[in-house]
């Protein structure tokens, strides 16, 4: 197998008297599609946090082989002020790849947007744009914590099948944060099931099924099973949840 492009390992992570994580163990591969998935305030964005370099105050190890990492907030986090292009080449403030920024609004499905400002966008699309913009530094690997979470269902299934294709064109990995059994199975490569507080990673599953996906296939319907039971197992579901 090669090298791993991230490396946590995390002994313990508190807020204030609060044991948060504890031995928190994952590695993330070449072009793998890797989801954590767990209960609300379990630890799975404060972990996410930390492999971006946003959390610091920590016992344990990040490893990373380049820094060539960008992050997806559940918001969009747009600044208002600046029009769509403007947001994308934000890095690069007025400096930015025009002709980056031009084929990235393509690829997200947003040409003819680049003037617009985030006011006249739907939800969708400024996710599109907060997308876009992870993907201007030419990332390894992206960090994406939660970001369909505020989005209706059917936007989310075109949003989750454009990520996967970003992700292929870009060889890129990614990293995600979700609530969403259904969303995790239909992306991943690896579900990465954590528990209640202090938490680690309780358990994996394997998702061994080419893209793309048969949402409705029977394949999926059995992880999401074993996906239930698993999470029960960590303590994550009451007995009745997965009824």
């Amino acid at each position: 197998m090669s090298e791993a492009l991230l490396a946590l390992n995390i002994r313990r992570k508190r807020f204030a008297a609060s044991l948060v994580l504890k031995d928190a163990h994952l590695r993330l591969y070449p072009g793998e599609v890797v989801s954590l998935l767990g209960p609300s305030g379990c630890g799975k964005s404060t972990l996410l946090r930390i492999a971006a370099g946003l959390e610091r105050d920590y016992e344990g190890e990040v490893q990373v082989t380049d820094e060539q990492l960008a992050f997806v907030f559940q918001e969009p986090r747009l600044m208002p002020w600046l029009n769509v292009e403007r947001n994308i080449g934000f890095h690069d403030d007025s400096g930015y790849d025009r002709a980056w920024v031009a084929q990235l609004l393509e690829e997200v499905g947003l040409s003819g947007f680049g003037q617009a400002l985030p006011k006249a966008l739907s939800g969708g699309m400024a996710q599109r744009v907060a997308i876009a913009r992870g993907l201007y530094s030419r990332p390894r690997v992206l960090l994406l914590d939660e970001p369909f979470s505020a989005v209706d269902a059917f936007t989310r299934m075109k949003l989750q099948a454009l990520l996967l294709d970003l992700a292929q064109r870009h060889r890129i990995a990614l990293l995600l944060v979700t609530h969403d059994i259904d969303e995790a199975l239909y992306l991943s490569d690896r579900v990465l099931v954590m528990g209640n507080r202090p938490s680690g990673i309780c358990a994996e599953i394997a998702v061994a099924l080419a893209h793309p996906r048969d949402r409705g296939a029977a394949q999926l319907a059995a992880l999401k099973t074993q996906t239930l039971a698993q999470l029960h197992n960590a303590g994550a579901l009451a007995p009745d949840a997965a009824s």
